[in-house]
This record gives structure tokens, sequence and C-alpha cells, in this order.
């Protein structure tokens, strides 16, 4: 939960809005409100260090370079920050100046950041423009003065406590903006859940020490699943050595978690800038735990290019070679990209992602979100998913689950997936305080039980196993195959279907003499003769037309056999000149087979006894293993966790009805007094 001060702090923040509309677009609030806050940050942690930092700037050998002169300075502000700035001010020296100088004295001071900071300032916020902006608007003094007051100091305010704060102030301007909230942040409750579920089968090997573990986000936006992993690995081992890694698409975000890296002396330059899907900064790199929530629903049309190249070109050597997911929707993309960035070695990596239904389920058999499913599965990577409650999120409703993948599964699990089904009114409560969509919290003793069911697998209390399915991996996969009827046609002449056969385009484009002739042909020789076989109507036709020179076209041949016939049950099956069975279109239908069992043996027991002259098509074939029918995945939570409910009985419907139409009786009643 969050804290009273971050509360406050948020509030606070928030009042300065106020100042902001009429002048300002609500869209662009939080373009000036978050670098204010992260300037005063910085500015609280810095102060202390000023002295020794305009100290060490006057002995500076002249002839530094810009590496020597950034490790020479963060070594005077200690405590291993990545941060310094060598201005003589300070926001609270630029309060005491006159305030037509603020802008000139906010510039100076912002402009004198060692080159990371200053680049997240007027690169990723456009800080400058802002200022600029409020200058002129005759606002910059009140908007300055404000954050003066709020001290922002690291024994007052916590990095968790400031993730907080920010992720709340984002949610606020997302929402008075329109904007998808759910792209910037993950409630803090699923983050801590997913990091307990990646790390409670790892407790035993992170703790020692010279233990090393990275850690990544390819989605990192403002650092909370970066910031909260490391704390909980920290809880295990105080020695563990951690290194952060994470990329972020929008700015504002990455400036955020980028000034976070920097103060919690980490390295800042381990975070990038970026679309991670066409532009991988950490090539080549892996991670001991790659976690993210990746934007749900949001399609990749504008870059689809780079994409569908890499697929095209490296295959599976890339990260898109299992299958590309329909261009509305990229969260499968960002699973690939993940599971790229698994290592080899013998301790292997853990994956924790969050992602909406879709990824389960859509598309069919030979689909790009089916072979991703199918790549995944038949590796034996996934280890298991956690379907959460719904209204979770700030900005939907929607239900969302926690994938959990790893190449290194221990043995009890290996060819397993374990279903977890968490969305039972079990494990949340709901929120004294509505957040936008979000109404329900998973409180930490549901959290403890989740992971405790993930753990233990099957062997927990009887009054959990119904929450939990531990099952062979091929139960998700099936075989679809492709079901055939044959095309049965009866062929006669009759005045209709001679109609027809003379508006056909190759009996039009024949002279008037030949269509006379063919019509007077067909009158005198088959004129109301009923025939159930295809293969003798078309010797009769080859018979007729061998008494006139007209040469019979393929074309028009197909039109004759087109005008002259009609689907009959009754006529036998029509064969192509191989002698196979022609298959009626209108009558195909498809039947998806558990991947376990025999389609042959499926198809005489549950197509033959129904319909007795289907087939299959064999030419529908899978093109991994060859074999007739093509493999699909798909994994559904219902289908193990649905409870049937029966309906009520009819006459206690009827009963509480009655009731409701008297009450509405004695309210018209009441109004009609009135």
């Amino acid at each position: 939960m969050k804290s009273s001060k971050v509360q406050i702090l948020s509030s606070f923040a928030w009042s300065i809005a106020e100042i902001l509309r009429g002048d300002f677009k609500q869209s662009e609030y939080g373009k000036i409100i978050l670098p204010f806050v992260v300037l005063r940050r910085l500015d609280c942690i810095l102060e202390p260090t000023k002295e020794a930092v305009i100290r060490t700037l006057k002995i500076l050998p002249v002839e530094s370079d810009d590496h020597t002169k950034d490790m020479i300075m963060f070594n005077a502000v200690g405590n291993n920050l990545k941060v310094y700035n060598y201005s003589n001010l300070t926001l609270s020296k630029i309060k005491e100046q006159e305030p037509l100088d603020v802008h000139k004295n906010l510039m100076d001071y912002i402009t004198k950041f060692n080159s990371s900071v200053r680049n997240i300032f007027l690169e990723r916020f456009l800080f400058a423009e802002q200022l600029k902006r409020l200058n002129e608007g005759g606002v910059l003094w009140q908007i300055f003065d404000k954050f003066v007051q709020i001290d922002l100091h690291p024994n007052k305010i916590s990095n968790l406590e400031m993730g907080y704060l920010f992720e709340d102030l984002i949610r606020r301007f997302s929402e008075i903006s329109n904007e998808t909230a759910g792209e910037h942040f993950t409630p803090r409750e699923v983050i801590k859940l997913m990091v307990d579920l990646l790390l409670i089968n790892d407790a035993d090997a992170i703790v020692g020490s010279g233990i090393i573990r990275t850690v990544y986000d390819p989605a990192c936006g403002t650092g909370g699943m970066l910031a909260l992993m490391e704390e909980a690995m920290k809880e295990f081992n105080p020695k563990i050595h951690i290194e952060l890694y994470g990329q972020e698409l929008n700015p504002e975000s990455f400036g955020i978690c980028k000034s976070d890296m920097l103060v919690t002396s980490h390295n800042p330059e381990q975070i990038a800038y970026g679309n991670t899907l066409t532009e991988d900064a950490h090539k080549n790199k892996k991670f001991h735990y790659i976690l993210s929530n990746p934007p749900y629903g949001v399609d990749w049309k504008k870059y689809q290019n780079k994409i569908v190249e890499e697929a095209k070109i490296k295959g599976l050597n890339g990260r898109f070679g299992a299958g590309l997911p329909r261009i509305s929707d990229g969260q499968l993309l960002f699973l690939q990209h993940m599971i790229a960035k698994m290592r080899s070695d013998d301790i292997g990596s853990r994956i924790g992602i969050v992602m909406n239904g879709s990824p389960l389920f859509t598309g069919g058999a030979g689909s790009g979100e089916s072979e991703i499913r199918r790549w995944v599965i038949e590796n034996d990577w996934l280890e298991a998913i956690i379907a959460l409650p719904t209204d979770l999120f700030y900005n939907t409703g929607i239900q969302t689950y926690i994938w959990i993948l790893t190449n290194s599964k221990e043995a009890k699990r290996r060819g397993k997936v374990q279903l977890i089904n968490a969305s039972s009114k079990k494990f949340w409560k709901l929120m004294r305080k509505s957040f936008g969509n979000k109404r329900r919290e998973i409180p930490k003793s549901a959290r403890d039980e989740i992971v405790r069911i993930y753990h233990n697998q099957d062997e927990v209390e009887d009054e959990l196993r119904e929450f939990s399915k531990t099952l062979d991996a091929s139960e998700f996969g099936y075989r679809e195959i492709k079901i055939g009827r044959p095309l049965r046609l009866n062929f006669i002449l009759n005045k209709e279907r001679l109609e027809k056969l003379k508006i056909e385009k190759p009996f039009l484009k024949l002279g008037k003499l030949e269509q006379k002739r063919i019509i007077e042909l067909f009158q005198k020789n088959l004129l109301d003769k009923l025939f159930l076989n295809r293969n003798k109507f078309e010797k009769i036709l080859i018979k007729i037309f061998k008494k006139t020179n007209i040469k019979i076209s393929i074309s028009l041949k197909k039109s004759i056999l087109r005008a002259f016939s009609q689907k009959d049950e009754k006529a036998d099956a029509c064969k192509d000149s191989k002698g196979n069975i022609e298959s009626d279109s209108d009558l195909r239908d498809t039947e998806i087979i558990p991947l376990k069992e025999d389609c042959e043996i499926y198809f005489k027991r549950e197509v033959v006894p129904f319909v007795p002259d289907a087939f299959i098509d064999k030419n529908h074939k899978d093109k991994k293993d060859k074999k007739i029918g093509r493999i699909g995945y798909e994994i559904n939570f219902n289908r193990y966790f649905y409870k049937y409910i029966s309906p009520r009985p009819a006459s206690e419907i009827d009963k509480e009805l009655k009731k409701l139409e008297v009450e509405i009786a004695d309210l018209l009643k009441e109004s009609a007094l009135l």
C-alpha cells in the first residue's frame, strides 16, 4: 500500500496543475510537473555534495576528458552516485535570487549537470522548451516556488516511495489527457506477485557470497519492475550484486527510470531509449531474470517492415522466427524477444510477463499466434500461467495473466505446465477507493497463497487444489483436420437449365450457327433425360459433339456441366481424372482432435457414424511434421476451471418478479398523489 506521505506529495504536486490551467493543455501537465519532480529529487540528493563538487572542480586538470572528469566528480559526490551538478546554484539559492532571473538561473543549473542527466532534461523531457513557455506565460516563478517547498531527500522519501509518487502522477495525468496509463506501469501488487513467483524456486541459487545476477525489462517504463525485483533479491541475499537493464520508448518514463538509476548507484547507461522491437539496445546480451508488462492490443503496423525482415532473414536464429502475431497486437513479439534473451548456461534464465487473454487462444492452427505458442510449449519453456482477477489495472478492467517461463525447469516440471486460477474471490479484495478502472487489489496474504500453490505445485492443502491444475504440455495441442463430403450432382436438360447455358460466356463466344446447332443436338439427344453420374454424362457429351465439326473447349465443357447440373444427395460422388473423390465446398468442415489422439481412430468414432460418406482431406498437412492435419496450440482456462452453476428455479424468479410488480405499483400510486 502507498504511504500517506506519497499521497500527500502526489496531491501537492497535482495541485500545481491548477496554475497551468488555461495556459497549457491538460495533456501537457505531466510534461512540466514530472521533470520538476525529478529535478527537485536530484537537487535534494546533491545539495550536501555541492561544496565538495565545486572544490573538486577548481583543482580538476584542464586537459581532463569527459570520462575522466565524470570519474573524479562521481568520487567527490560519493555513495556511488552517478550524478553531479557543478553550478554554484541550488534550487534553494535560486529562490533567494530575483524572481525575474529564475529562468536564467534554472537553465544554468540544468546545463551544469553531468552529460547523462543533462541529456535527460534537455532531450527526453524537452525541459528547456517547457521552461521557456512557463517563463513567457508568467507562471514559472509560481511553479518553481511550489516545488522548492517539497523535501524529496531520500531520508524523507525512499526510492520505493518515489516510484509510487511517479506512478500516481503518471496515472492522474494519463486519465485527464485520455492516454493509456497501463502503457506506463503495472500495479505494484501484480509486480510483487510476479517477482515472488520468479524467485521462489530460485531462493537457494541466489544465496551466498559472490553472487551476481542480471535483470532486464524490455518495456521498463519508470523502472518499477526493476526496482522491486532488486529489492526482493536483496531480501534473500543482502550481499548479492545486481545489474539492472532496460529499454523504454516513452521519453518521460525513460527520463524518470534513468534518473532513478543515477541516484541508486546503478549504471544509467544500461537503461536505453527506443523501440525494443526494432532497435534492440542490448544486442547479444543475455540475462538471468527477464520481466515485463508490454502494452496490450497495440498494433505494430508502423514498424512491421523491420520485424518482418528480421523474421525472414534470421528465422529462429533471430528474435521473431517462431511466428508473427496479427498486426493489431504485439504482445507475443515481446515474449519472443524476451526468450531470445535467455542464458544458455547451467543457471539459465527465468521470465515473467503480464499479458491479457489474447495470447492464450487467439489464432487457429498454423497462425502466427498458434505457432509461437507451439514453439514455446514444445521447447518446454512454459512453466506456469496464473490467471489474475479483473479490475486490477488503472486503465482497463480486463483479465490479465502472468506467464512464467524458464529454460532450466526442475525435473518434476519437465513436460508439464501448471495453470493457477487466481481470479477467484479468494485472492482479491475490493479497494476502499477506486483508481480509474482499478477497483480490486491482491493483498499480501493472497499473494503468499498463490506463490505457495505455484511452489508446491499440486502438493497443497485440499481447499487450494481446485485452483491449480498441472497438465502435460501436449494437453494444449490439437490437430486440425479438414473433413470433406463428396460432391454429388445430377444432370438433366430442361428448359430452365438450357436458359442457364445461353448466358454462359464460353457459349456466347460461339457463332450464332454453332450455338443453334448445339442446342438442337442437346434437345434431340438429351431432353428430359436424368443422369446421376457425371462421368456417364460427360461421355454422352463427347459422343454428341463427335457428330459435329464443333470443337468443345475446356471452358465450354465446364460451362455445359455447370449449366446442366444440380446438387443431389442421391447422385453418385463426382471423381476427378485420377479417380479421387471431389469435395463439395459447401459441405467442408473441420475437426479439432486432441494431439494425444490418433486422427483415424477419432474420425471413425466421431464422424463416420453420423456422416458415412465423409473423408479426411489428405492435402491439408502440417508444415513442420508433414502429417495430415495442422497442429495448433491454445490454452483455455475455462476448460479446466469452469464450474456449472444451475439457474434458479422458475418459481423462485416468478415470485421475485411479482414482488417487484407490487413495489412498482406502490411507487406509482405515491407519485400520482404528489
